[in-house]
């Protein structure tokens, strides 16, 4: 049975995912039974040819391929549901989220039986000054208003329990919020530090501003979700407690 799955998102990514791939095996093939899923969320460029020609080489590598964009979280969410592994692993495909940190996060989460998410949080970041200073004020304000105490809930960099994901209230722009509807559902979450790296090749395929007008509304709707919450936890009785 497989312990584990990589799960991909990708968009016009043809100049990262095939060396984003190699280098999630050199560092997984001899810790893990494992699998990589990408999905290639609509690419107009040659990442579907790329990664098509590799599954013929790749036994590991699985292909999913969506007609047109459906948004980061569409994709994270198709490929959970496709997992053989109980636990899943996230990363970006642009490469800025180094391989090497997969360990550290999986390892955190098989050692803990008590943990459902293991969040990475990004040091050194290696972006544009203004990426980062909205990046700031973002997970400032999303950190006062959620309380879920993550410095940096945009990291892409995730493991987690599968059927503690496939449980929690599925929205467009979810995986940036993981560490808060965890804990929502009374979950523990580990938060680790991981590295950070310039893009491979290519280019966002997101701006600023356009982070900045969608994370308004997700805010919103979430703070909302975690209020609406109850937190009864039933346990069931058996027929002899219930004729004693």
């Amino acid at each position: 049975m497989t312990e584990l799955t990589i799960i991909i998102p990708a968009k016009n990514e043809a100049e990262n995912i095939a060396a984003l791939v190699e280098e999630i095996h050199s560092f997984c093939d001899a810790r893990y039974d494992y699998e990589v899923i990408v999905i290639d969320d609509g690419s107009t460029d040659a990442t579907r040819r790329i990664l098509t020609e590799r599954l013929a080489v790749d036994h590991r590598l699985r292909l999913l391929a969506n007609d047109r964009s459906g948004g980061q979280s569409a994709a994270v969410h198709s490929g959970v549901l496709a997992a053989r592994g109980a636990i899943c692993c996230t990363l970006d495909g642009d490469g800025q989220n180094p391989p090497e940190n997969i360990p550290k996060l999986v390892d955190a989460l098989l050692n803990d039986p008590q943990a459902s998410l293991v969040a990475g949080q990004r040091v050194g970041r290696q972006d544009t000054w203004s990426k980062r200073y909205a990046s700031k004020f973002a997970n400032g304000l999303r950190a006062r208003v959620l309380q879920d105490g993550t410095r940096d809930t945009g990291c892409g960099l995730k493991a987690f329990r599968r059927e503690a994901f496939m449980a929690l209230p599925f929205f467009n722009h979810m995986h940036r919020y993981l560490p808060a509807l965890f804990k929502r559902d009374g979950l523990k979450i580990i938060l680790v530090d991981v590295t950070h790296r310039a893009r491979l090749g290519g280019q966002s395929n997101y701006n600023n501003f356009q982070r900045a007008m969608v994370g308004i509304v997700d805010l919103c709707g979430v703070a909302w979700l975690l209020k609406r919450k109850k937190t009864a936890r039933p346990t069931e009785v058996s027929v002899a407690e219930e004729t004693q």
